[in-house]
């Protein structure tokens, strides 16, 4: 049976989250996380297509650029706005909205994981509506998480990815 992501009741319109548990220790999950050239890996949505500029690891305050596309190719210039060593990283571009992750370690080898697209931190919120970014974002998140959990357990990530 394929792995399924949970979709998670942020209780905000404005946000989108899903969560699943991955059998790794939280601080290799988050390592994963850290390395802004894994995100084309995991993206759940088809848009990452690459690191273009930035640091190998993410902290606090790091700027990275990716190479996206929707459609056309274009460039996100990014900043990570929360980090918390092996717990939680989130990063936004100009709009500022978020992409952020929590991990909840249950043992030294299980890790609970949520993603959440946050829109509440945008320029303006309901602006996203008009692209559909909610409802993208939600099958987006679990779709992502399933392919962290596939990385995390096997060394590699695939494109299959069910929410429930």
């Amino acid at each position: 049976m394929s792995p399924r992501a949970d979709i998670v009741d942020t209780g905000s319109p404005w946000a989108e989250s899903a969560r699943i548990r991955i059998d790794a220790p939280a601080q290799a999950i988050f390592d994963v996380l850290a390395d802004p050239a894994m995100h084309a890996v995991l993206d759940g949505s088809g848009t990452v297509q690459g690191l273009v500029a930035g640091p190998q690891r993410l902290s606090l305050g790091a700027h990275f650029g990716m190479g996206m596309r929707i459609r056309l190719p274009y460039r996100t210039n990014n900043t990570v706005v929360e980090f918390e060593e092996g717990r939680r990283i989130a990063w936004c571009h100009f709009y500022r909205h978020r992409w952020r992750y929590e991990l909840e370690p249950v043992t030294d080898v299980a890790t609970i994981v949520t993603e959440t697209f946050d829109g509440r931190t945008s320029l303006f919120p309901p602006g996203l509506l008009a692209i559909n970014a909610y409802a993208n974002n939600q099958v987006a998140v679990a779709k992502t998480l399933v392919r962290l959990k596939r990385l995390a357990e096997t060394g590699s990530a695939d494109d299959e990815g069910a929410v429930t």
